[in-house]
């Protein structure tokens, strides 16, 4: 009888157990869980290898350099399942040789379609076909304090996951390695370090809403994702013409600090003080003006100049963005419309804005001419120079100068690689 009972006893919590067991793992198929289960496939670890030349720490410059391969690591998203795969720009930025490793362990290797240092962003491009893809979502919108997640797949391994909550919008960042100054990132707490720089950050409806990027390191409980609607804009433009294309709003502009507020007497410590407005602009047919101080855009507020580049930059050419600036002691609100720059603009505004007129030579870009008294000429500037590179691109043609000179409007200065004789050298110039 009292064994029966055992017995009886023992079948009954086991039949108990089965559907506890299947319960319980249904109970843990949390939104996070059921994001990562749908997003991981189409995350992607990438492998870029590079040639560095270093000198011998021996004999110094005595025997020559030597080579060795460096290799970066990162995460990618596989956005179109023909083979288009979203990175960091930093990530594959100087690679002779791109890896794609896919979530099965196939390696593939990669084309670059397009990058952009600026946007950190890069469309590669891999031999295949029927990848599982997940597109860009939308990240206008946004709440405050969801959760988001962030995926990747660095070091070959499988997907890595950190969960934590939209911090932040409208961030302006430094980058450590580059200087640049990025504007208008999502701010999270989720962790996101150089392995999953590149792969998707998502909310709980599964929509990619940005791209993780690790600018800054050693910040502890910050992350920083570029927002999707800016990395669609510039997807579209890098599949399309394999670079982000300039466009021209004609405002030449300052950030504002206390410093600068108080030696203009401004109104106020933040925003961003228009410099210039160049004739037959889209900011001067909008009635823009020098001296105007604007402290938002598209109703944010505007902390730096970035603020104001970024609002043109993510959205298409002729779409209105509405400003607002204090002029003396008035509020006036504009309407610019941003466009693209007719051909030769940047080479026009090179030698408005500096005094430095290049042409075409034997040995490449040469300094034609040096204007009187232009930043040009104090920079030491004299015809014959070679203009090798601008913003740390070498220079192949007139155009790619004129490209970097308007990007350069956008920064507030040129940076140049002069050569003369043997030597090179780097200059800075203001615009």
């Amino acid at each position: 009888m009292r064994t029966t009972a055992i017995v009886y006893s023992v079948l009954v919590l086991a039949a108990a157990g089965a559907p506890a067991a299947a319960q319980g793992t249904a109970s843990r198929r949390t939104p996070v869980v059921q994001v990562v289960e749908r997003v991981a496939p189409a995350v992607v670890n990438i492998s870029a290898e590079s040639i560095v030349r270093e000198v011998d720490p021996f004999f110094g410059g005595l025997f020559g350099s030597r080579t060795r391969r460096a290799q970066s690591l990162g995460s990618g998203l596989i956005v179109d399942a023909n083979g288009v795969v979203l990175t960091n720009a930093h990530v594959i930025e100087g690679a002779s040789r791109i890896l794609v490793v896919l979530g099965d362990g196939r390696e593939l290797e990669a084309d670059v379609l397009g990058s952009d240092r600026d946007a950190d962003l890069a469309v590669l491009k891999v031999a295949a076909r029927g990848l599982p893809a997940v597109p860009l979502g939308r990240s206008a919108g946004l709440l405050m304090g969801e959760t988001v997640i962030a995926i990747g797949n660095p070091f070959g391994l499988s997907n890595t996951v950190t969960t934590g909550v939209l911090s932040a919008r409208g961030r302006t960042v430094p980058s450590e390695s580059s200087g640049v100054r990025f504007s208008d990132f999502l701010q999270t707490d989720a962790s996101i370090n150089p392995g999953n720089s590149g792969g998707p950050l998502v909310n709980l409806a599964g929509e990619v809403i940005g791209v993780n990027t690790a600018i800054i390191q050693g910040a502890s409980g910050i992350g920083f994702a570029i927002p999707a609607d800016r990395a669609q804009r510039v997807v579209d433009e890098l599949l399309r013409f394999g670079e982000l294309q300039p466009i021209w709003s004609g405002l030449l502009l300052e950030t504002v600090d206390s410093e600068l507020a108080r030696r203009n007497e401004l109104a106020a410590t933040r925003g961003a003080l228009v410099v210039r407005v160049y004739a037959g602009s889209p900011a001067a047919r909008a009635g823009v003006r020098e001296g105007d101080l604007l402290v938002a855009v598209d109703g944010r507020p505007v902390a730096a100049r970035e603020d104001v580049s970024t609002a043109f930059h993510s959205v298409a050419p002729g779409t209105p963005v509405r400003l607002e600036a204090r002029r003396a002691s008035q509020t006036v609100r504009l309407v610019v419309a941003a466009e693209r720059p007719p051909r030769g603009l940047g080479l026009e505004v090179l030698a408005s804005a500096v005094g430095l007129r290049v042409a075409h030579g034997r040995d490449g870009l040469v300094v034609e001419r040096v204007e009187r008294r232009s930043k040009a000429e104090r920079a030491g500037l004299e015809a014959g120079d070679r203009v090798l590179a601008a913003n740390g691109q070498r220079l192949a043609d007139l155009e790619q100068l004129g490209r970097e000179a308007l990007r350069a409007v956008d920064r507030g200065s040129l940076f140049l690689v002069v050569g003369r004789g043997r030597y090179a050298y780097n200059l800075n110039l203001p615009l």
